[in-house]
């Protein structure tokens, strides 16, 4: 872990993360992942929000620009149960879920777990698979349980998904569905990095090998107290009232085809929290709400003949008073 301060050294996972602040938290969090691979400042505060919001990420790009890097990295930074899924086109539901296999010496079925029972999953290239083994994710990711051989299982505590998506024009993708989207807390939009980073990725230490040194800064039991600290953060009226205007104003645009749902403005919410609480704040404020505004509503909403979300969440945006 990289927490250091001054002259001093890495600490023990239980002793350092125990004592770590938010805003060292998310020092301690940015560097490791840049030792990684470079991520800019808000695709990494958009990640870091998810993660303390109890929710899903949709990571969005071209094949091979770090989309995949970039979550496991993530995940490596956590100390708790990781697992790793390449969808197929051929992926059954038992392939995620588990499914259940007879033992001789009891005379019974035991069920083996699939790689859905784990604390972070990664989804890889989440486009590529049907319909039917897509609505199990979905369940699993809405509710954090699963229905196996007509039982409900709870899945672990805490319970993310990181999905990578390809672009739907290349082959075997295919598009999904609004119910499907509207899962993800934060879609974010990975592209080419500059030159300068390129460069630097040319000329530096082999990624794997970088990722295979990551430590964890944090342990599955202080994420989850991390979690309950920021459902405690505050919205006043005068917020809540900000946020229902800009919804509002997503739903009575001529342009838009679907507006901002009442979950969505709450998913809005629970990701402020999260930004406030790494600011060392008990409230939420606009400032909260506007940085997090296209990664958490713009793929919640449709522009009518298929035209950007993002351009017309801006505009919004900038159109909506903020409460004084």
């Amino acid at each position: 872990m990289r927490a250091e301060t001054g002259s001093q050294k890495e600490l023990p996972l239980a002793q350092s993360t125990a004592t770590l602040a938010p805003q060292a938290l998310r020092t301690a969090l940015a560097r490791t992942v840049a030792d990684v691979v470079a991520t800019p400042p808000d695709v990494f505060e958009a990640l870091l929000c998810a993660l303390l919001a109890r929710g899903h990420v949709l990571l969005d790009g071209k094949p091979g620009i770090g989309k995949t890097l970039l979550a496991r990295t993530l995940a490596a930074c956590i100390d708790c149960n990781f697992r790793r899924i390449q969808f197929t086109n051929d992926l059954m539901p038992s392939d995620i879920l588990g499914t259940a296999v007879w033992r001789e010496e009891s005379r019974d079925f035991a069920f083996l777990e699939g790689p859905l029972f784990a604390n972070i999953v990664l989804t890889d290239e989440i486009n590529r698979t049907s319909p039917r083994t897509l609505s199990c994710l979905l369940e699993a990711m809405e509710s954090g349980t699963v229905s196996v051989e007509g039982r409900t299982m709870e899945l672990g505590s805490p319970f993310h998904v990181f999905a990578t998506r390809n672009p739907i024009e290349f082959h075997g993708t295919y598009p999904m569905p609004e119910a499907a989207l509207d899962r993800f807390l934060v879609r974010i939009e990975l592209g080419y990095p500059d030159s300068a980073q390129e460069v630097a990725l040319y000329t530096g230490r082999d990624a794997e090998a970088s990722l295979r040194a990551v430590r964890p800064v944090l342990s599955r039991e202080q994420l989850v107290a991390a979690q309950k600290s920021v459902a405690e953060v505050q919205v006043h009226e005068q917020v809540a009232e900000y946020v229902l205007r800009v919804v509002a104003a997503t739903r009575d645009h001529t342009e838009v085809a679907l507006g901002a749902s009442p979950r969505a403005a709450l998913m809005w919410l629970r990701a402020a929290r999260a930004r406030a609480w790494l600011a060392g704040r008990s409230y939420v404020l606009p400032d909260d709400l506007k940085a997090l505004a296209q990664p958490v509503l713009a793929h919640r909403m449709f522009v009518r003949g298929g035209g950007p979300s993002a351009t017309m969440l801006r505009d919004v945006i900038a159109a909506t008073a903020v409460p004084l």
